[in-house]
């Protein structure tokens, strides 16, 4: 039987909500889930506290069905995109291992460096599954043609 078009879709079901953690200075809740990390830790220099933090983030989401996707992005070099991307894909690429430490699969994790956005700075958002990113929401809405 083919589908009713005729009716309205279904709502999407909402991501299912974590509970909270203590978190270091480092990080923040971002407002629709999951996390933001800033700082040195954004950089690849984790500190223990952010380590502990993301070990335990990483046993949460490992209960948790779905991707888990690590949105990463660099205060520059302005003049180099190459450079900046490599640089985004380091600092993502130490938040996973951090990630698989505290036990969550690595193929569960997908990584997404941006380079240098307009904001420029260094920032790693930890987006459990069906939580959109912040940062690409923004980056797309600034690349699309106006009307």
């Amino acid at each position: 039987q083919p589908p009713d078009l005729t009716q309205p879709p279904r709502p999407a079901t909402p991501p299912a909500r974590l509970p909270l953690v203590a978190l270091p200075p480092s990080m923040r809740n971002l407002p629709d889930g999951g996390w933001r990390i800033e700082g040195p830790p954004a950089t690849g220099r984790i500190d223990p506290a952010t380590t502990n933090t993301l070990a335990e983030i990483a046993r949460r989401l490992s209960t948790v069905p779905g991707r888990v996707t690590i949105v990463a992005q660099v205060a520059g070099p302005a003049e180099d995109i190459s450079v900046a991307r490599r640089a985004a894909l380091a600092n993502a690429q130490e938040i996973r291992r951090a990630l698989e430490a505290g036990g969550l699969p690595g193929t569960r994790i997908d990584l997404r460096p941006i380079g240098r956005t307009a904001a420029a700075q260094d920032a790693v958002e930890l987006l459990p599954p069906g939580v959109p990113s912040p940062s690409l929401t923004a980056q797309s809405q600034q690349a699309a043609p106006p009307k």
